[in-house]
């Protein structure tokens, strides 16, 4: 396990079956992400959520469709997380990531008819956490504004 609740195969899954394990160097960051982020979350949603995505390799990250060259995913520092247990919403995660966490970015990502499809969310373990907010619609990252884009 690398935190309490988020095991190995969790980090290096990926849907293109690829080799996908993290370098020693992304570890430390793996497991800050995962105790500094995730856990308090799962704590507050007080059941399992979903992981889409934390580590990428560069090979993994550069075959995933519309990935960032410099993705924090392939440092260890971010992970992509979804509501489709039905626990809480996607937004409600989201906004209670950017009312009571530390965090470098948070974006709701692809929102339709005002849901975010899925909440991207890095941490730096090292180094200054800018608590920036992004909207992705799928083509271009736009600030966040809470009562222009998503729906509670």
């Amino acid at each position: 396990m690398v935190s309490k609740h988020v095991s190995y195969a969790e980090v290096t899954q990926n849907k293109l079956g690829l080799p996908n394990e993290p370098l020693p160097q992304h570890m430390a960051s793996i497991q800050a992400l995962c105790n500094k982020m995730f856990e308090p979350l799962r704590e507050w949603v007080g059941a399992p959520i979903k992981i889409n995505s934390i580590y990428r390799s560069k090979e993994v990250n550069a075959r995933t469709s519309k990935a960032s060259p410099t993705s924090q995913h392939c440092k260890g520092e971010a992970m992509d997380i979804d509501d489709t247990l039905g626990h809480k919403s996607n937004n409600e995660m989201g906004q209670w990531i950017m009312n009571n966490l530390e965090f470098d970015q948070l974006i709701f990502e692809k929102p339709v008819d005002g849901k975010s499809s899925w909440i991207h969310v890095s941490y730096k373990a090292n180094g200054v956490n800018r608590k920036q907010v992004l909207i992705f619609d799928g083509k271009k990252y736009l600030p966040y504004n809470p009562n222009k884009h998503l729906i509670y």
